[in-house]
């Protein structure tokens, strides 16, 4: 079968599973970053600020973040924007894919991971802030 037997083929997505970066969408992408690193919906949710339901609309393509949220999703996930908004670039591994890591290895990922998207979060924050900030010194001066 030559690859583009593989990719027309419908019961391919049966044999491989329900991800490959060939016929990913973007709600697929989020999903498969998601589960690589251990997360519910909840969890992400939860690390985003979002509501559960903006997770689910964004997964099952519905939706799709702002800017700052898709900066966020990437930083969380460790992945290039690109990668989220078309599949090309740093994103996840094939879960299909040989080479899986430790435990050890992968438990640290999860935590770098989680690092990076809290710094994210309390850019963001103190971004507002600071717009406030000079909202306020503007309005006193």
């Amino acid at each position: 079968m030559s690859d583009s037997d593989v990719l027309s083929d419908p019961a391919n997505e049966t044999r491989s599973g329900w991800y490959s970066n060939h016929a990913a969408t973007f709600g697929d992408r989020i999903a498969a970053g998601r589960e690589t690193l251990g997360l519910s919906q909840e969890d992400l949710a939860k690390k985003l600020g979002v509501k559960l339901r903006t997770i689910q609309s964004w997964e099952d393509d519905l939706a799709e973040p702002r800017a700052n949220k898709l900066q966020m999703l990437a930083g969380v996930m460790n992945v290039s924007l690109m990668w989220l908004l078309n599949g090309e670039g740093d994103g996840v591994a094939d879960p299909e894919a040989d080479g899986a890591l430790s435990r050890d290895i992968t438990g640290l990922l999860t935590e770098i991971r989680e690092i990076k998207g809290s710094i994210t979060q309390a850019a963001d924050k103190l971004g507002g802030l600071e717009k406030r900030l000079r909202r306020a010194l503007k309005d006193q001066a």
